[in-house]
């Protein structure tokens, strides 16, 4: 098919913004003249890049005012998450002299960057952004929806479904306060890349006997398949491949402490990823924390609050001592 000609285009460029230059014709006429014009603007939208918003369109577009502010959370309500990146493993002792593993994670100026509504989208959701990015290291496309949504631009976004009593404003800052020491979280990222591996590493297999009857096949998986029923290996089989470099969730993982001066968080056990990864954190879906407890929609800083000065938080571990009931 031939590409339209720029006469064509700029002949239905006139037409559709002057759709009569002569004496108004009789009422038949009329109907006719204005059915024929709607019929080249639909047309002429076809070629041209610039944006027609009827009236109608511009009136559905209008979105419920979100307004920052605290509220009551309901069990049903389900908050926002967060993106963080991961700073790397140590271990901490406790008040009782415990060891904990402990994961670092550092919560990096995390504003929310778009607001999807049931009224447009059809489903509640938050895009959060973390990090700072040069627009020399964006797409394009990239750059135009920080620039539409009129938010700084961000390194790294993520889509949460939220309720609809956990919408927030765009621009809106989260930090580390958003979640509370004590609570259970789940947090999701891409796991190290192990390049390809044998079964005795990707899956755990005891391999052959080290000594007599094997040769060179100490690390080796076995059959694979039978003879000639089903003459096939199966589906699913577990044989050598990649390992690792897979999005994975760790469950329950309890938040020990934070630090709202520096937007860290000190977790028990390990996370997904390697150091400097990016990795995200909701609200833990089986032990789920006890509502009131929790800041709803997110943690609302005071005006006189000043969070360079604010002190870690620590876990309630109890007033029990965990040695010597033991003892």
């Amino acid at each position: 098919m031939l590409a339209p000609s720029r006469g064509l285009i700029s002949r239905l460029r006139f037409l559709s913004l002057n759709p009569s230059s002569s004496a108004s014709p009789p009422t038949a006429a009329a109907n006719a003249t204005t059915s024929f014009t709607q019929t080249q603007c639909h047309f002429f939208r076809w070629f041209s890049s610039e944006a027609t918003v009827d009236a109608t369109e511009a009136v559905a577009d209008r979105r419920p005012v979100i307004e920052a502010k605290p509220g009551p959370m309901s069990p049903g309500s389900k908050r926002t998450g967060l993106i963080a990146v991961k700073c790397g493993m140590t271990a901490l002792w406790d008040k009782w002299g415990a060891r904990v593993p402990i994961t670092v994670l550092w919560v990096d100026d995390n504003i929310v960057s778009q607001v999807k509504t049931p009224e447009k989208e059809g489903f509640p959701a938050l895009q959060v952004g973390c990090g700072q990015k040069k627009a020399k290291h964006l797409t394009k496309p990239e750059v135009g929806h920080f620039r539409a949504q009129g938010v700084p631009l961000k390194r790294k976004l993520h889509e949460f479904p939220v309720s609809n009593d956990a919408l927030l404003p765009i621009g809106m800052e989260i930090g580390v306060r958003h979640f509370v020491p004590g609570q259970y979280v789940d947090v999701t990222g891409i796991t190290r890349g192990k390049g390809f591996q044998g079964g005795m590493k990707r899956h755990g297999f005891s391999g052959m006997p080290a000594s007599h009857g094997a040769s060179l096949s100490h690390r080796s998986i076995g059959s694979t398949g039978q003879r000639d029923d089903a003459g096939k290996v199966f589906k699913g089989r577990k044989m050598p491949g990649r390992m690792g470099g897979k999005q994975r969730t760790v469950k329950n993982v309890w938040v020990y402490k934070i630090d709202p001066a520096r937007n860290l968080m000190w977790v028990k056990g390990q996370v997904p990823g390697a150091e400097g990864n990016f990795v995200f954190i909701r609200d833990a879906f089986y032990k789920k924390p006890d509502v009131s407890s929790l800041p709803f929609p997110t943690y609302f800083a005071s005006e006189d609050e000043d969070p360079s000065k604010l002190e870690p938080l620590v876990a309630d571990l109890g007033e029990v001592d965990p040695f010597m009931v033991a003892d």
